[in-house]
């Protein structure tokens, strides 16, 4: 095993073919095809598929012996430090990592069993004060953080593309514009706590770090041709520092389908279900949605059987692994439907950030209403005249506090402390303070007997109009998927 590892130490990359890069060169299998249609056009950018890593695939660490010796050649690389983790999200309850990958100049390629390693104190020691490299870190940092590796600095690949104004920010995305490679993803969705896992995943595992400090160095680049550098550091010192997640209120509401729940009571047998459900799914590492999909749970609220026998017609409860459940689902029903009036759960949800609804605002508040259309195009404006996603600029739900409940004065000044104390970065206050404290200045009201100007009632029926969208991305940016708009 340390023979294996020790034929990686001071491996070094030659440049690519296609852009000027320290990636691996012909020991790489590509695919002939895509490298004859290259050399027959050389304008045309075709990108090579990279389908080995430049080492081969690492054994997996599974013993602390072999885990001492990875750590020692850890140490002793240079550079920046890529790391990874794959989970089981969609198979297992926990978010916990069942693989760790990590790769350094002058160490090569490791990939870590969690589930045999759990402590990996030893390596949090070995980079020390280095540089991590992640791509979407904030998704892999809480499960990092659980094997006792913390990062003190480190350069996130995704949200770099998204302040460079990248449209397509995943990791093989950006690997073929910024460095020619071609990355297969198919195993992203894999059930990654498989034991053992395949080689070909294997693969696919280590070539997700393979080029992640390659890549870093090229956006680094790109960052500082834009004046965007600061802006990064600022973003990326947020991240490393960020305590934990705090757990979402009543998530039972994010239950798909939750919309058609008619009244208090069919909400009080959401809730009741997807406890119940959640109940099970953790005491099986299963996925909730493997064990009572959410349209299964919406199915039996809205059609109220009566019993075990009427619940088991239903269609995805006929099966016979539902079956023999039924009782724990009707159990729950029952439940929800016995409770009295004042322990039912309110029809407009927790809040969240105490607002309403941005499609409530106009009929709440038209005043501000029409205040959230003047900051969000303001908003929009600068975004994209620094060229990136207007929720990168400022966090939406920010903007909507600071619109719904202007501070005092309005002012540049009153709008700057109001932005800072509401956890914006240095950056993002210096470029919105001013222009957002402009836009919550309301116009003076109309005479009796005229109109409003035609700017504030456009603005706000923009805002009616355009509300439910922006809800809607708003709760798409919360389930994990890209970041919502303001």
């Amino acid at each position: 095993m340390l023979s294996r590892l020790g034929c990686q130490h001071g491996h070094s990359h030659v440049p690519s073919p296609i852009v000027t890069s320290t990636v691996p060169d012909s020991t790489h299998l590509v695919s002939e095809g895509a490298a004859a249609d290259a050399a027959a056009d050389a304008s045309a950018t075709v990108p090579i598929p990279l389908l080995e890593p430049a080492d081969g695939v690492p054994p997996v660490l599974e013993d602390s012996h072999d885990l001492a010796a990875a750590v020692e050649l850890l140490a002793a690389g240079n550079g920046p430090v890529a790391f990874d983790a794959e989970r089981a999200s969609g198979y297992r309850y926990s978010q916990r990592a069942y693989l760790v990958q990590i790769r350094r100049r002058g160490a090569g390629t490791l990939l870590i069993d969690p589930v045999a390693l759990p402590d990996l104190s030893g390596v949090q020691a070995a980079v020390g004060e280095a540089e991590w490299v992640l791509h979407a870190a904030s998704q892999d940092l809480p499960c990092l953080a659980e094997l006792g590796l913390h990062p003190s600095t480190l350069f996130d690949t995704e949200l770099a593309g998204r302040l460079l104004g990248y449209e397509r920010v995943g990791l093989g995305a950006m690997v073929e514009r910024v460095l020619g490679y071609g990355l297969e993803k198919g195993h992203s969705a894999a059930d990654w706590s498989t034991r053992p896992l395949p080689e070909p995943w294997l693969r696919y595992a280590a070539l997700d770090v393979e080029l992640l400090v390659e890549l870093r160095d090229h956006l680094e680049a790109e960052l500082t041709d834009q004046n965007k550098i600061d802006f990064a550091r600022q973003e990326f010192a947020a991240i490393a520092a960020a305590p934990p997640r705090e757990p979402r209120a009543e998530p039972w509401r994010r239950t798909s389908g939750i919309h058609r729940a008619r009244n208090r009571r069919q909400l009080a047998a959401v809730r009741a279900m997807w406890l119940a459900r959640d109940r099970v799914a953790r005491a099986r590492d299963i996925a909730p949605g493997r064990v009572l999909p959410d349209s299964a749970i919406m199915d039996a609220v809205l059609k109220a059987p009566e019993d075990a026998a009427a619940l088991t017609r239903l269609p995805v409860f006929s099966g016979h692994r539902l079956r023999r459940s039924a009782t724990t689902w009707m159990d729950a029903l029952r439940a929800a439907a016995e409770l009295p009036d004042s322990q039912l759960p309110s029809s407009a949800g927790p809040g969240g950030d105490g607002l309403p609804p941005q499609n409530r605002w106009a009929e709440r508040d038209p005043v501000a209403a029409a205040r959230l259309a003047r900051v969000r195009a303001t908003l929009n404006a600068i975004a994209d005249d620094q060229g990136m996603p207007v929720e990168n600029l400022l966090e939406p739900a920010l903007a909507r506090r600071v619109t719904w409940s202007p501070p005092p004065g309005r002012d540049a000044a009153a709008v700057t402390a109001a932005l800072t104390t509401g956890g914006a970065r240095p950056w993002q206050v210096a470029l919105t303070a001013t222009a957002v404290a402009a836009a919550l200045a309301d116009p003076p009201p109309a005479p009796p007997g005229r109109a409003a100007p035609a700017t504030t009632a456009g603005a706000a029926a923009r805002t009616r109009r355009s509300a439910p969208r922006a809800q809607a991305a708003g709760d798409a940016g919360d389930a994990g998927g890209e970041p919502s708009a303001t």
